[in-house]
């Protein structure tokens, strides 16, 4: 009997190790609440020219949204803090994992970035959680060609790709191994994801401005 007969694919048992998880939220209410964000934003985007950090051209605020933002601002917030309590458990030496219900140090800041502009790679030090909300997602949700897509970088490095680009891995969830991933926004959704994981935003050309409110949760 050759090699290739004796492998069974139904008795082959994968485990998928150092998985990192990207998690998606929409908001319940989100027409409403992002008129009010849209609004409190774009206002605020007005009165000055923002800091500079990660953003490439775009406004972003200082991290102090949740001052200025209003009961809508609050609203989101107690959302995020929310569901990273919900992805969240704490070990116990007895009990084992229980369910968080942590008083989370977090901060906030708003994103505006219009045509052309974008987000360089960057991560998020000293906090376990980070996330973004699309207040809009400028167009690029329902059209992919117009950009905007949040870009992860695999953590584990280049992997196949160093030896040869063609190569992938033939198990489900590992055929992006080694490469970058994309997520593309979408307005009144919410993403968590560890605050190591590297990402960048890239450029869009829609003439929509693409909106949204970004986080980071620590204890």
């Amino acid at each position: 009997m050759s090699a290739i007969a004796q492998i069974d694919p139904d008795h082959i048992h994968i485990e998928r190790l150092f998985t990192t998880p990207v998690a998606r939220l929409a908001h319940p209410e989100a027409e409403a609440l992002n008129a009010a964000l849209s609004a409190a934003i774009l206002a605020r985007a007005a009165e000055g020219a923002g800091v500079q950090h990660s953003n490439e051209r775009g406004w972003q605020s200082p991290d102090d949204f949740e001052q200025w933002s209003g009961e809508a601002g609050a609203q989101l917030v107690a959302f995020a803090r929310a569901f990273a309590n919900e992805l969240t458990a704490v070990h116990d030496a007895q009990a084992g994992l229980v369910a968080a219900d942590l008083q989370w140090r977090y901060n906030a800041w708003a994103n505006v970035n219009r045509a052309g502009d974008a987000n360089a790679l960057h991560g998020h030090p000293g906090c376990f959680w980070s996330g973004v909300y699309w207040v809009d997602d400028g167009g690029c949700g329902e059209d992919p060609a117009l950009g905007g897509q949040l870009e992860f970088v695999d953590p584990r490095g280049l992997m196949p790709s160093a030896y040869n680009p063609q190569l992938r891995m033939r198990i489900q969830g590992c055929l992006t191994a080694g490469y970058c991933s994309h997520v593309a926004p979408r307005s009144g959704t919410l993403l968590m994801f560890p605050s190591w994981l590297l990402h960048r935003v890239v450029p869009h050309t829609s003439a929509r401005a693409r909106i949204s409110v970004a986080f980071n949760f620590g204890v």
